[in-house]
């Protein structure tokens, strides 16, 4: 996907993950991500993954703040596959809309923490709207 000749880097941070049913049993993971990429400045991005834990595909929607101003949108298709704990190696093919098309490889990481406590109720709990 991104094999030719090197054009910058981005640096993303996770800010959201959004976990939801998907089609015929999947699982489908948004990740909202903010950071800047070279020549693009601030970008926001909402990527939603389809798969397992393992590997699975992506889509990917974004826009950029240029510094000029402007702004420039895109959409990208891609894959992922794990690497490790908590870690994912990205490939993917951007369609922007001012008619560039760029790859972009990359790896994912966890960043956010969740920690809590684990227990089996007692009786059935209620529907918070009940």
């Amino acid at each position: 996907m991104a094999s030719g000749k090197n054009v910058g880097e981005f640096s993303m941070k996770m800010i959201t993950s959004t976990v939801v049913a998907g089609p015929a049993g999947s699982v489908i993971n948004q990740v909202n991500f903010e950071g800047t990429a070279s020549g693009f400045g601030t970008v926001h991005e909402t990527a939603n993954f389809i798969g397992g834990l393992k590997d699975g595909t992506f889509t990917v929607v974004g826009q950029a703040f240029l510094e000029n101003g402007d702004g420039v949108s895109g959409i990208g298709h891609g894959t992922y596959e794990s690497k490790g704990k908590h870690r994912w190696a990205t490939a993917n093919t951007w369609e922007l809309s001012d008619g560039r098309r760029i790859g972009n490889i990359g790896e994912v990481r966890v960043l956010q923490n969740y920690r809590g406590a684990m227990s089996l109720p007692r009786a059935p709990v209620a529907s918070p709207r009940s």
